[in-house]
């Protein structure tokens, strides 16, 4: 009997001791996420468009409320670091929304740690503190979008004619259909993740004269349209893109009009 209780001592003293060895859960992957914006050190930015953060293959891409960024990060456990090779576009803005993306981007730079609470991401500063909040981006193309901006197969992307109003409006049944700023177009697409292809548009018959060019811009609109293969997706601004990487329309939600 008693070499019966010393063997089973020697079996309990190890099973006691496993829970102070279970390693800590770790936090959520990252990559394939997409967020927007919601406090940047403790305030709520006002006004649109709303910075971004997207990661992808252990790079982030965004838009900082004015330009469009991009860069390297990596994690460990809960640990995250940006940069510090981070590039983006260079386009002007108002001094306060420019004031408002120095600072974001100031913050991105000077990450060391993340949390995700249910749908929001947390980002944390050196300290521990929290520097930033953001809320998980829905991927939902579904609903009415205006042209911002199209592709017009000459190298270029231009702007929309003054007073027309080109949209793009996708259905939950995979319909699409618009306005050119002349007339009514179809079609159907078909979306998996990242990538978007459409049927070529067919358009009402109806020829106008104003404003001048608007027959040209419908035109490239359709063209356009044509050669779209992926998307992104950026809180209220939407960028249809070909296969070359090369955007073919932009668009933005009313929200997000200039």
């Amino acid at each position: 009997m008693k070499k019966a209780v010393l063997l089973l001592g020697v079996v309990a003293l190890p099973l006691a001791a496993a829970p102070a060895t279970t390693p800590a859960t770790a936090e959520p992957k990252l990559d394939g996420t997409a967020w927007t914006l919601s406090t940047l050190a403790g305030q709520t930015p006002a006004g649109h468009p709303r910075a971004t953060l997207e990661f992808d293959a252990g790079r982030i891409h965004g838009t900082d409320g004015c330009n469009q960024y991009s860069g390297p990060y990596g994690t460990s456990g809960a640990r995250l670091r940006i940069g510090p090779d981070v590039t983006s576009t260079q386009m002007a803005c108002p001094a306060e929304v420019m004031q408002l993306a120095g600072s974001f981007m100031n913050v991105l730079l000077g990450v060391t740690g993340y949390r995700i609470n249910g749908a929001q991401l947390q980002l944390l500063g050196e300290a521990g503190d929290l520097v930033a909040t953001f809320a998980a981006q829905s991927q939902s193309l579904t609903g009415a979008w205006h042209v911002t901006g199209i592709n017009n197969g000459r190298q270029a992307v231009v702007s929309i004619l003054h007073d027309t109003e080109p949209t793009l409006e996708f259905s939950l049944a995979g319909k699409l259909s618009g306005f050119t700023g002349c007339n009514r177009y179809s079609a159907t697409y078909t979306l998996t993740k990242g990538t978007l292809s459409l049927t070529a548009p067919v358009s009402t018959r109806m020829s106008c004269v104003q404003p001048a060019g608007v027959m040209t811009q419908e035109h490239d609109l359709l063209q356009a349209l044509q050669t779209v293969s992926a998307f992104r997706l950026q809180a209220n601004r939407l960028e249809l893109r070909r296969a070359d990487g090369a955007l073919a329309v932009s668009l933005a939600r009313d929200s997000a009009r200039q």
